[in-house]
């Protein structure tokens, strides 16, 4: 089993929408992705209420039967949909990816 963590720190407006608007939609977007992405084995998304200097805003936890089952999903292109618009919101990203 492969889990899959990325972490947001996201811009503060995009397409008329603030922060915290930007991220419900991106937790949106990610949680669609569960049934039509069939690699895709288990996905939560959450939203921060830290707010602390040290916290990120979004979170992505997705796991995946093997290592080709995540790499399968990065090639997705309902996956490459949602990374589009990551791509345009996203101010930084951490990953980590390991094996349990």
């Amino acid at each position: 089993m492969v889990k899959h963590i990325v972490m947001w720190k996201l811009v503060e407006h995009h397409d008329g929408m603030d922060r915290e608007a930007i991220a419900r939609e991106m937790q949106r977007r990610i949680l669609a992705m569960k049934g039509r992405v069939p690699t895709l084995l288990e996905v939560e998304c959450g939203i921060d209420f830290n707010r602390s200097g040290r916290a990120w805003d979004v979170v992505l936890y997705s796991s995946f039967a093997d290592r080709a089952a995540l790499d399968a999903y990065q090639e997705d292109p309902v996956h490459g949909e949602v990374k589009a618009f990551v791509g345009q919101v996203a101010a930084e990203q951490a990953v980590v990816d390991y094996e349990v």
